[in-house]
């Protein structure tokens, strides 16, 4: 599949991304699994999806990509499993992994099993490429404009409510927070 690269407001030139660009998402959330595909897309890779570990390790085993960015908790198991999984086939690529769920222990386990970074939802699509692109020894310049904690706050709410099925009841005791509190919350603009 061939992908045209627009010249338009792409930080990543095509000099900048390494020969192969072929990249492996394994999300089980499909919205962000599609705007993340589209943007990889848009800074010149060709992308492969997956919503499930064993998708991943089936388009592992067919066509190990030179990249791979992989969500720690999927419905069927641990993305650490694809990782894994990719750097026995083909032991140079470079695979991140995605969570919403941070802890120290994970992030040394998935160093250990080959991921090279270890990023934290919600993330935009650069600090992707930036972390799938970064040299060993370079260290990744912070965000010039970081989401506010207001907003990753937000975005971590949304998310909770569309996976409760829009329920505000659910979604309320999921978050340990009271009704009428996420109705007024949900009621207002995402912050900046």
């Amino acid at each position: 599949m061939n992908i045209a690269i627009d010249d338009v407001a792409v930080p990543m030139t095509r000099e900048a991304i390494p020969g192969e660009r072929s990249v492996l998402i394994v999300e089980d959330d499909r919205s962000f699994l599609q705007r993340l595909a589209k943007a990889m897309e848009s800074r010149g890779f060709l992308v492969a999806t997956a919503e499930s570990v064993a998708e991943g390790l089936m388009q592992v085993e067919h066509s190990a990509p030179a990249f791979a960015v992989v969500d720690m908790r999927l419905g069927d198991g641990n993305g650490l499993d694809v990782i894994s999984a990719l750097k026995r086939r083909r032991p140079e690529a470079r695979g991140i992994i995605l969570t919403g769920y941070g802890n120290i222990a994970t992030a040394v386990n998935a160093v250990k099993l080959g991921a090279v970074d270890y990023l934290a939802k919600p993330v935009d699509a650069d600090d992707v490429v930036a972390a799938l692109l970064a040299q060993d020894n370079r260290k990744i310049e912070p965000p010039e404009n970081p989401m506010s904690a207001d907003r990753v706050r937000w975005e971590h709410i949304q998310r909770i409510y569309e996976l409760c099925g829009r329920n505000v009841s659910e979604t309320a005791r999921r978050l340990n927070m009271h009704r009428r509190t996420l109705q007024r919350i949900l009621a207002k603009r995402a912050p900046r």
